[in-house]
């Protein structure tokens, strides 16, 4: 399996809607997988995650709603359907997620499904240690999760393979 070079997107943190974002880029792999069956996509998706020490956590759709987890970085692979996503949080911007495709959020970014095929489906994982909380931006409360966004460790291998913090700590 070849590792395609990931396009890079950096989110500023939006004081207006309270979402931290983050300094160290968001991952999008395309293509990663190109198996035939979405149950083997799933399956390779689980497989490789692990592989490369980003337990798989769940396999489910994005939320309809901007969220963000500053206690977690996070992993999805697409392995079914297609949908329009939302980075950055409510003023983000959108991007289309394909079956095949791997999207690595640093902790804090927001993210929600703008909208979707009826079958969209994804593997969601987190390195080891790192348990999400589902959060909604609150301007009252950006300096907390800026702060506990700080304090997430960066894994030394990226969820597709090879090393992740050459990216990271640019």
């Amino acid at each position: 399996m070849r590792i395609p070079q990931p396009e890079i997107l950096h989110f500023d943190s939006d004081e207006t809607s309270g979402y931290p974002n983050s300094p160290l880029p968001v991952l999008i792999y395309r293509e990663v997988l190109d198996l035939s069956s979405a149950d083997e996509r799933a399956d390779a998706f689980e497989s490789m995650f692990k592989q490369h020490g980003w337990p798989p956590a769940w396999r489910y759709y994005l939320y309809d709603f901007d969220h963000f987890h500053s206690t977690a970085h996070e992993a999805l692979g697409i392995f079914q359907g297609q949908a329009r996503a939302r980075l950055g949080g409510p003023n983000g911007r959108e991007t289309v997620l394909y079956p095949g495709d791997v999207l690595v959020l640093p902790a804090g970014v927001g993210h929600a499904c703008v909208e979707a095929d009826d079958d969209f489906c994804m593997v969601g994982a987190y390195p080891p240690g790192q348990d999400p909380e589902n959060e909604r931006g609150d301007p009252a409360e950006l300096a907390a999760a800026q702060a506990r966004v700080a304090s997430v460790t960066i894994p030394d291998t990226a969820p597709v393979g090879g090393p992740l913090k050459p990216m990271w700590e640019q």
